[in-house]
């Protein structure tokens, strides 16, 4: 059974990709901001150095251009780039959010299907027949996979539709030496199949 949950609020689906992509676009804007500040670092004026000299003139050992963007920029908290910054720091804790709770959904609905699963193979399971309480060490039903509390739902052309009693079983056993018979248990409330070969070994019987 699969699910696929439907998405009322409008918007597409949130992705790992989209989040990094956002986080990468965050990384350049703030690379740009701080390459103003770099500006101001490397030429040693900051924020309030003067860029005239002495007699009013430009000085010239700085780039004045350079260093009037980079302080416009910073100055202005609510400029282009600092809004961008914002937006996408903004954009990144949404996506987060939603990212988040997608998975949480997810994880939910697998296990809500799981529990449906196993609900609905318990409800279809038919009565066992027979119920074994012993294996031996090296038989052909310990070879098979046969363990102790395994309930019988099917041996060979045996059903819970055909069963009797357990000289039925016996029977099939004796015709089918040498042969694989199908075999259908439920072992922890789940069905499971094996093949077994009745045959002859160290032990007593051909099945131990």
């Amino acid at each position: 059974m699969k699910m696929t949950e439907e998405n009322n609020d409008g918007n597409s689906t949130i992705t790992m990709e989209d989040v990094q992509s956002l986080i990468k676009k965050k990384d350049t804007i703030e690379e740009q901001i701080k390459a103003y500040y770099d500006v101001l670092e490397d030429q040693e004026v900051g924020m309030e150095g003067p860029l005239v000299d002495a007699e009013g003139f430009p000085r010239a050992d700085v780039n004045v251009y350079q260093i009037r963007t980079a302080r416009h920029t910073i100055s202005l908290c609510k400029g282009p780039l600092f809004n961008d910054h914002k937006a996408i720091m903004v954009e990144i804790e949404e996506a987060l959010h939603r990212l988040h709770a997608l998975e949480k959904a997810k994880r939910e609905q697998d296990q809500a299907e799981s529990q449906t699963e196993s609900m609905e193979q318990e409800v279809t399971l038919p009565s066992p027949f027979a119920r074994v309480d012993a294996v031996s060490q090296g038989s052909p039903a310990c070879q098979a996979g046969l363990r102790i509390s395994d309930e019988i739902i099917a041996f060979g052309s045996i059903n819970t539709g055909n069963f009797q009693n357990l000289q039925n079983i016996a029977s099939v056993v004796q015709h089918s030496e040498g042969r694989p018979l199908n075999v259908t248990v439920i072992r922890n409330g789940q069905k499971t199949q094996m093949g077994l070969t009745p045959q002859r070994w160290s032990g007593r019987g051909l099945l131990g």
